[in-house]
């Protein structure tokens, strides 16, 4: 417990220093959409669930990541009259949100997954891959480890500066870390550290702790690994078909 105090000390600190960096108008709380607009969301598929017994989401392929899956079916709802028009902040209506289906078992939850987040990801992992294509590919773009599998990105080989990605949580500026298979995640660890801290309750060992991250937020934590509770402090976990 006493490195997860550290942590969150650390991050307190770089929340601080971050909010200095970053202008108000992009701070990720002031760029969220409206409340109401989700909880409308969420009411509509409710509604169309109880009438339907099915759920209005886009088809995915069981390779898509669990926060990226289950995306939302704003023209299905459009066009059975279950909604006059599509929330300004969702992606089909000229938004930067691609609205969610998660827990789609269960409790069927609506969140956001951040699209301008997600594109800042598929950028650097173009760049990943352009570099592992050419005639530098025996050279590895590993810095030093992140977690077990998991390595910082040397962006001086890629010859580009650290795209200073910024946490959908905390509004500090999130590293981007590689695995094993050259693929391009981002560190929620400190955010996740900081989450558990704020509830008060120690997870399980066998839990996924981004679950933490999104029952405090309207967001998911795109292009994550599984986190695990290991000696004390969120560990990342190598890929499985959980993530």
């Amino acid at each position: 417990m006493r490195r997860i105090i550290l942590a969150v000390t650390l991050l307190v600190i770089m929340v601080s220093v971050t909010g200095c960096m970053y202008p108000k108008d992009r701070l990720v709380e002031n760029q969220m959409p409206a409340k109401d607009a989700i909880l409308n969301t969420q009411t509509v598929v409710n509604q169309y669930y109880k009438d339907t017994g099915l759920l209005p989401m886009l088809t995915a392929d069981v390779s898509v990541p669990k926060y990226e899956k289950y995306r939302l079916d704003f023209d299905k709802l459009k066009s059975k009259r279950y909604i006059s028009d599509m929330p300004a902040s969702s992606f089909e209506g000229g938004g930067q949100y691609y609205y969610l289906i998660i827990n789609e078992e269960t409790t069927r939850d609506i969140k956001l997954m951040d699209i301008a987040v997600v594109q800042q990801v598929m950028d650097l992992q173009r760049q990943v891959d352009t570099y592992y294509d050419s005639d530098a590919k025996m050279v590895s773009l590993n810095a030093e480890e992140a977690y077990h599998g998991y390595h910082r990105i040397d962006f001086k080989l890629l010859g580009i500066k650290d795209p200073k990605i910024v946490s959908m949580y905390s509004g500090r500026a999130i590293s981007p870390m590689i695995d094993d298979r050259g693929l391009v995640y981002l560190d929620y660890g400190l955010d996740i550290a900081q989450a558990i801290q704020k509830s008060g309750k120690m997870p399980k060992a066998d839990s996924d702790l981004r679950e933490v991250l999104v029952a405090s937020s309207d967001l998911v934590p795109v292009k994550s690994p599984v986190y695990k509770w290991v000696n004390g402090e969120p560990q990342a976990q190598p890929w499985s078909n959980e993530q």
